[in-house]
């Protein structure tokens, strides 16, 4: 019963902010940054390292960059740290939801598209395709490392 009651509650907080993913059973709810990419298309690699430095802070590297609306782009992420970070992809206020959520379970699972959670010097990727222009962030919301300043920048231009 008391497995159902936290389910229940994770979801209840989670909302959208795990749209297209497996965090409460996956959603068709399609996600304002876009949606997962055909690697195929790719026209653009963006190669983002995130690490800690000794004093303390955490940092991607970029923190900023700059696609078109309805560009595919391969993000090519390394964990060049000595912890696990992860690379989550949305909308701010859908970042800072996920964030708080995170915070209270921070043993939380993901197999969401937007996002992936690497080991001290682990590689990936995500490919994906920006559907819509404005702002949107990228963040590591394992607890501590946004407020660390683990997070950046997406400007998508219009076309």
């Amino acid at each position: 019963m008391k497995k159902l009651a936290i389910a229940l509650l994770l979801a209840a907080l989670a909302g959208p902010a795990f749209a297209s993913g497996s965090h409460a059973g996956g959603h068709d709810e399609k996600l304002a940054v876009g949606e997962p990419g055909d690697k195929t298309k790719a026209t653009q690699t963006i190669r983002v390292t995130m690490k800690e430095t000794e004093d303390g802070k955490m940092l991607f590297t970029p923190a900023v960059f700059n696609v078109r609306k309805g560009q595919t782009v391969k993000i090519s992420i390394k964990n060049a740290g000595t912890v696990d970070h992860e690379f989550v992809l949305d909308q701010e206020d859908k970042i800072l939801e996920h964030k708080a959520v995170m915070e209270k379970f921070p043993e939380m699972e993901h197999a969401d598209p937007n996002a992936i959670r690497l080991a001290a010097g682990q590689s990936g990727e995500i490919v994906w395709k920006f559907t819509k222009d404005g702002q949107f962030k990228f963040a590591c919301l394992v607890p501590g490392h946004y407020d660390a300043g683990m997070h950046g920048d997406v400007t998508v231009a219009a076309k």
